[in-house]
């Protein structure tokens, strides 16, 4: 059998900026797998709020349907009982009261979790701002490590140069959520 000889270009010596880029594609690689995870985490942060903030936005809705047929029920009970001689009875007065009890229950209920479902809203807001902002870091972070690896191709300096500010500006985006946080 014949040996089939494949001849490969070789660089002559050691490359210890081919290390050095080496370490820092790892380094970069490291820090953006950090900062994707937290993007996806903020990420899911949001959607919890967003689907709690809209559990609570249906149970509002819910209390402003009861109070409307209440008073809608309060409203028809007097009209039918209005033409009465002597008035409305004790029993048609008891349930009148008891129809304006609750109707004053469900507003109050209704503005309590009126509050909540705004809160949950910024909550939202809020994890979609970091969310964003992490997203960003970890696109800079990917053109970082894309532009600092092309240097094993064009063994050219300036493509680790160029993906290190990438990288940073990327680290800077993503630590920037810090002054969110607060």
């Amino acid at each position: 059998m014949a040996e089939i000889e494949i001849h490969h270009e070789h660089i002559h010596g050691p490359d210890p900026t081919g290390k050095v880029v080496g370490f820092l594609v790892g380094v970069i690689g490291v820090l953006l797998a950090t900062v994707t995870i937290c993007a996806h985490r903020a990420h899911t942060a949001a959607v919890i709020h967003r689907t709690e903030a809209n559990d609570q936005w249906a149970y509002y809705q819910a209390k402003k349907i009861r109070e409307n047929t209440v008073g809608t029920a309060s409203e028809l009970l007097s009209a039918l009982t209005a033409e009465q001689k002597g008035g409305p009875s004790e029993k048609v007065t008891k349930t009148l009261e008891k129809f304006q009890s609750q109707r004053e229950k469900y507003v109050k209920d209704a503005d309590e979790i009126q509050d909540k479902a705004k809160e949950k809203d910024h909550e939202t807001e809020h994890d979609e701002a970091l969310a964003v902002r992490f997203d960003l870091g970890e696109g800079l972070l990917e053109l970082g490590l894309v532009l600092s690896s092309l240097y094993f191709l064009g063994r050219q300096k300036f493509f680790p140069i160029i993906g290190s500010i990438a990288a940073l500006a990327g680290i800077a985006t993503a630590l920037s959520v810090l002054l969110l946080a607060g």
